[in-house]
């Protein structure tokens, strides 16, 4: 449950800044309206919220942000389905049509790097675009 919420969770941040955000927005919703009808407009401001802090981020050029915001909705939805685990086949569905062409895998990388000097080092758990100047 923890990666299904941490891959989730990353994924509603991510899609925050694309044009598959008011599908993404749309589907978080309406799973907890499913499940917790009282929360649901709550939630909606606090993803609006979140994105308006993401793109304001994103224009700063502050990485931090977005890895708190990931964690933070990675939180909620451990929350949510540690509370209704029942709902564990729903966010799979919303991440498998929010990620069409894709195999939504739950999995947990971790990884540790060493430089020294003018050493760098790169990592990524997925796609990795680099650019230099």
């Amino acid at each position: 449950m923890m990666d299904l919420a941490r891959t989730a969770g990353t994924a509603v941040v991510t899609l925050m800044a694309t044009d598959a955000w008011e599908r993404t927005r749309e589907g978080v919703v309406a799973l907890w309206r499913r499940v917790s009808p009282s929360r649901a407009e709550g939630v909606e401001g606090e993803l609006e919220a979140a994105r308006d802090d993401l793109l304001l981020a994103r224009e700063n050029g502050d990485t931090l942000v977005e890895r708190e915001l990931c964690e933070e909705w990675a939180g909620r939805l451990r929350r949510l389905l540690r509370d209704r685990p029942d709902v564990a086949v729903e966010l799979r569905r919303i991440l498998a049509d929010l990620y069409p062409d894709e195999q939504v895998q739950t999995r947990s990388v971790q990884m540790r790097a060493e430089a020294s000097g003018s050493g760098r080092v790169y990592q990524a758990g997925r796609d990795q675009h680099i650019t230099e100047r």
